[in-house]
């Protein structure tokens, strides 16, 4: 019949009993004290089990084959050497001395494998804490498995195959995860699992420069179904990016823009929109504003568009190299001639820049039948679809190549083409601007 093993909880129990030594899965050893406590109760004629519970033991744990080999083994020994049998002398019955001189090739060699140590642990924290967060501490930037190929560089280069376990400690891997990591079968997983997600980066990459315009994962997903029909999770998409360092446009804001300001003769309006800028139908609220654009060489033009809130979608816009009244003036033509949906009640909202309080655009304004809506001064928020359609224009344009006006009006074209028919958004059931205004109509 095979030994009782101990498991985890019941070796925690023994544990806590102060006539234990060490107790493992398949052994206890028990301290000197209560081997003699044991032999002299023994002695007065009680019987092993009783003596072992009345200790603080339960039977049961430990079985009863366990117990009366134990009291076997320590009555035979106090018989033959009386209480010195007893004693526990494990360590001093090697053979060999605890401690011995060693020789100047031995110490060379602790010597040389210590600086070996030195070294890599060095070259390790220094790999490992690659940024500081604060003075004093540092963040960890690598994963787990760079962790480990770390681990294996360091160990082959200072031939330290002994202290894997000290460097996953150091590093704060498992040694089991580390040794698991090199298996053949994982290694072939992993080969595996990197040639699929070469082909994920091929077709992300395809959807990341459609039409020119490099995107962010939102996009990438949209573009692939849109354009596609290929479904992918958001999340995988990231994990791609970030794995193959494809990076999203950053919006950055701009501190020096200014706007320029109504003057006493011009008339400015109230705010109609209130910020409603989504009212469930396409063509009812404009939104318009003019921005400046540096092209190469330090050379400025200026774009003004017209813009449907509810749809998103750029309705009529006018490049210029000058910031007259013209230019918004134009938009506003345009807008009359391309486009013939829009609501009996609809109004055009706007900054209180000088173009759109001049009396010449407001007369216009009139003459269209569309009703006229103005930001607060100063408050950029009134009109922040607006403002947010030119941030990602200056985000995902190229105009800051184009050497010429005419590249850079092209350039312009093909920007506003895409947006408006290729581009989907999220919050437009991810669907281009003017594909979504095509739902709504079918839906009104």
């Amino acid at each position: 019949m095979s030994k009782q093993l101990f498991t985890k909880q019941q070796q925690e129990q023994l544990r806590q009993n102060p006539h234990v030594k060490r107790v493992s899965e398949k052994a206890i050893t028990y301290t000197d004290a209560f081997k003699q406590l044991f032999t002299h109760e023994n002695e007065q004629g009680k019987l092993p089990s009783q003596i072992f519970e009345e200790a603080g033991f339960d039977a049961e744990v430990l079985g009863t084959t366990r117990i009366w080999k134990a009291s076997s083994r320590w009555r035979a020994a106090y018989k033959d050497n009386g209480v010195a049998g007893l004693e526990d002398t494990r360590k001093h019955s090697s053979g060999r001395p605890l401690e011995r001189e060693l020789s100047i090739e031995e110490k060379y060699a602790r010597l040389e494998a210590k600086m070996k140590l030195v070294q890599a642990e060095n070259e390790l924290l220094k790999k490992l804490g690659s940024t500081r967060k604060a003075d004093d501490e540092k963040e960890i930037l690598l994963s787990t498995s760079q962790k480990f190929q770390l681990i294996y560089h360091i160990i082959e280069k200072y031939q330290l195959k002994r202290l894997a376990s000290y460097l996953c400690k150091l590093t704060g891997v498992s040694r089991s995860g580390y040794y698991g990591y090199f298996k053949e079968e994982a290694v072939r997983n992993r080969i595996k699992r990197e040639e699929a997600d070469m082909k994920l980066r091929a077709i992300i990459l395809k959807a990341y420069r459609f039409r020119h315009r490099n995107k962010g994962a939102r996009q990438i997903k949209m573009t692939l179904e849109n354009q596609y029909q290929i479904v992918f999770n958001l999340k995988r998409i990231r994990r791609i990016m970030k794995k193959f360092s494809i990076l999203c446009p950053i919006r950055k804001a701009n501190p020096y823009r200014r706007m320029a300001k109504a003057t006493k003769e011009h008339r400015t309006c109230p705010n109609l929109l209130q910020r409603q800028f989504k009212q469930g139908v396409a063509g009812k609220v404009l939104l318009t504003d003019i921005t400046y654009l540096t092209y190469r060489y330090g050379k400025r033009a200026y774009l003004s568009t017209i813009k449907d809130a509810e749809t998103n979608e750029i309705l009529a816009y006018e490049v210029s190299d000058k910031i007259t009244l013209d230019i918004a003036i134009n938009t506003l033509q345009k807008l009359k001639l391309k486009h013939r949906h829009l609501t009996k009640d609809a109004i055009i909202h706007s900054d209180q820049g000088v173009h759109y309080t001049n009396p010449k655009f407001q007369k216009m304004v009139k003459k269209m039948k569309l009703g006229q809506s103005m930001s607060r001064r100063g408050n950029c928020w009134d009109n922040a679809r607006q403002e947010s359609f030119f941030g990602h224009f200056k985000d995902e344009t190229r105009i800051n190549i184009c050497e010429t006006l005419d590249e850079f009006r092209q350039e312009i074209k093909d920007y506003i083409i895409y947006y408006n028919h290729y581009r989907g958004q999220w919050n437009l059931n991810k669907l281009p601007p003017a594909k979504y205004r095509q739902q709504l109509i079918q839906v009104a």
